[in-house]
């Protein structure tokens, strides 16, 4: 769905945004574009030779678990030069529980004991 890639492609330029030193470039595992491949070539093509992949993905699901490895072993086939390190999912992050907490006060700030 592109309005969900939409968002994706916004939390990288936010991203760039807030570490101007980084060279920042949103990928997608099926349908948008780039793909993995076309996104570390644009980042080699730049200067990167370190790539760390950051899964936007809240659980360690099929995508990350069986998609993304074999994806990125095929990239750095292509790409023998470059270092590819994939981060983990969101779940388990200790500040997944903050977020929730500031979308439920958006809508229920009884329920959380927060003003919105």
């Amino acid at each position: 769905m592109e309005s969900a890639n939409d968002a994706v492609r916004r939390v990288a330029s936010d991203f760039a945004e807030q570490r101007p030193d980084a060279l920042v470039q949103s990928a997608f595992l099926e349908g948008g574009k780039p793909d993995l491949d076309g996104a570390v070539t644009a980042l080699a093509a730049r200067g990167a030779n370190d790539i760390c992949v950051l899964p936007y993905f809240l659980t360690l699901g099929l995508h990350l678990q069986r998609d993304l490895p074999k994806l990125v072993a095929e990239v750095e086939a292509r790409h023998p030069s470059i270092t590819i390190r994939v981060a983990a999912p969101l779940d388990g992050h200790p500040r997944l529980t903050d977020i929730l907490l500031a979308r439920a006060a958006e809508v229920a700030p009884s329920l959380t004991g927060r003003e919105p």
